[in-house]
C-alpha cells in the first residue's frame, strides 16, 4: 500500500512542492499514518484512514479515464487522498482516540471513538483547512472535498442541498469515487450482515 500512495504523490506535478509540505505535516505532526477511517464502519483498524484515501484516490483515477477525461490527475490525487483529512484531528489532538470500553468493541465493533477534546467541525471542512494551509486548492477541488459526502438526510434537513444540481463533474466523481470505496471494495461483508 505504502508504494501505492507514494505512486500516486507522483501523480502531482504542479503542486507537488505544496503537497510534499502538507505531507510532511501530516506524517510528522498527524495521526495521518496510523487514523482508522470510521469508529466502527469501514477500516476501523490502524492506517484504515490512509488504506481509504488511497483507496478513493485510485477508483478516483479509474472513473476519471472513462468520464472525465478532461480532469487532471493531480487533482483526482488530491481531492482523493485529502477529502477525509480531517479525520486526522489536529498536532497534539488526534480526531479519534482508541475505545477502552470493551462492550462497546465486543458489541458494537465499535474499535474507536472520537476524541471528547477535539473541535466540533465537521470532517469536510477541517479538511479543506487543512489542506488550504499548505496547498492552493481550486474552487471545484474545495467543492468536491465540501460535498464529497453527497446529499444525505440528516435531522429533518439535508446536508450539502447547497449543492444539488450544482456538482461539478469532480464533485461528482469524488463522491462516487468514495462511496463505491467504502461500500464494495472496503465492506466485503454481504448486505444482510451490515
Amino acid at each position: 500500500m505504502t508504494n501505492t500512495y507514494q505512486q500516486l504523490l507522483e501523480k502531482v506535478t504542479a503542486r507537488q512542492k505544496e503537497v510534499a509540505t502538507l505531507v510532511d505535516f501530516l506524517e510528522t505532526q498527524t495521526s495521518w499514518l496510523t487514523a482508522p477511517a470510521s469508529t466502527k464502519f469501514h477500516l476501523n483498524h490502524e492506517g484504515g484512514l490512509l488504506q481509504h484515501s488511497v483507496g478513493v484516490a485510485n477508483t478516483l483515477l479509474k472513473l476519471k479515464v472513462t468520464l472525465a477525461p478532461q480532469i487532471s490527475e493531480e487533482s483526482c490525487v488530491i481531492v482523493g487522498l485529502f477529502h477525509d483529512l480531517g479525520k486526522t484531528g489536529f498536532p497534539g489532538i488526534p480526531y479519534y482516540l482508541k475505545n477502552t470500553n470493551e462492550w462497546e468493541i465486543k458489541n458494537r465493533n465499535k474499535t474507536y471513538m472520537v476524541n471528547p477534546e477535539s473541535v466540533s467541525i465537521n470532517i469536510a471542512t477541517q479538511s479543506i483547512y487543512l489542506i488550504s494551509k499548505y496547498v492552493t486548492l481550486f474552487p471545484e477541488e474545495v467543492q468536491a472535498i465540501a460535498a464529497h459526502d453527497g446529499l444525505y438526510p440528516i435531522n429533518g434537513g439535508v446536508v450539502n442541498l447547497e449543492y444539488y444540481h450544482y456538482e461539478t463533474p469532480l464533485t461528482l466523481l469524488l463522491h462516487y469515487a468514495d462511496r463505491w470505496t467504502a461500500a464494495v471494495i472496503e465492506d466485503k461483508k454481504p448486505i444482510q450482515e451490515r
